[in-house]
């Protein structure tokens, strides 16, 4: 989860609440950084609205196409148009505040939730034939299936969920398999997916290298 929060004291009751709740809570202050810190995937944005650099629109508005996770705006403003305005930059959900942290709460576990349920509904289809069945844990070209284990396909999982959003190793280790240790092994692990692939038929590699900074996978 990311907290996006220029208030000090209602990020820190956030982050202490959500980490209770069992979510991996990061806090941006700002818009700038909010935006960076969009690349380590979450998987819901609170968004504060009024930010010392912009206002949480814009930062939704420009991170809209990079992420696919629900965004929540936070905001004391209570006029109908900043909420449409809100979901016309892509925003899932408008809380006023004060709020109820057992409110938002569920309606931070509802939004995950139909996402969830929706991922595991979902078989996506990608190019040169590749598609990626979450529910059945699944990955086939041209129908064929690909031979992959279980810790290669949470990498599939989770690149193919945000196709084009760039993962690095440390990333990718903590959110596909949320365990420490060291990240070099994903390299391995990239390898062997796609050495499965091509042993499938798939002509194009799925997994894009941007050298220095990690992985994505093609749409």
């Amino acid at each position: 989860m990311l907290i996006v929060e220029d208030e000090r004291d209602i990020a820190d009751m956030l982050a202490d609440y959500f980490g209770l709740e069992g979510c991996r809570t990061f806090v941006a202050g700002d818009a700038a950084s909010a935006i960076e810190a969009c690349r380590r995937g979450p998987d819901v944005i609170l968004l504060d609205v009024n930010l010392p650099d912009g206002d949480g629109f814009e930062v939704c508005a420009k991170v809209r196409d990079a992420v696919a996770c629900p965004i929540v705006f936070l905001t004391a403003r209570v006029e109908d148009a900043d909420a449409i305005a809100g979901f016309a930059a892509g925003g899932d959900d408008y809380v006023t505040k004060p709020f109820s942290l057992e409110v938002l709460g569920a309606r931070v576990r509802a939004h995950l939730a139909r996402r969830e349920r929706a991922s595991d509904r979902a078989v996506v289809g990608f190019s040169n034939g590749v598609s990626v069945d979450f529910g059945r844990r699944e990955a086939r070209v041209d129908g064929r299936p690909v031979d992959l284990a279980r810790k290669d396909f949470d990498i599939v999982a989770l690149l193919a969920k945000r196709p084009g959003q760039v993962f690095d190793r440390d990333m990718i280790r903590e959110l596909a398999w949320d365990e420490p240790g060291d990240s070099s092994v994903v390299t391995e692990h990239i390898r062997r997916i796609r050495r499965a692939f091509a042993q499938a038929g798939c002509e194009a590699d799925p997994i894009e290298t941007s050298w220095g900074v990690g992985y994505s996978w093609r749409a």
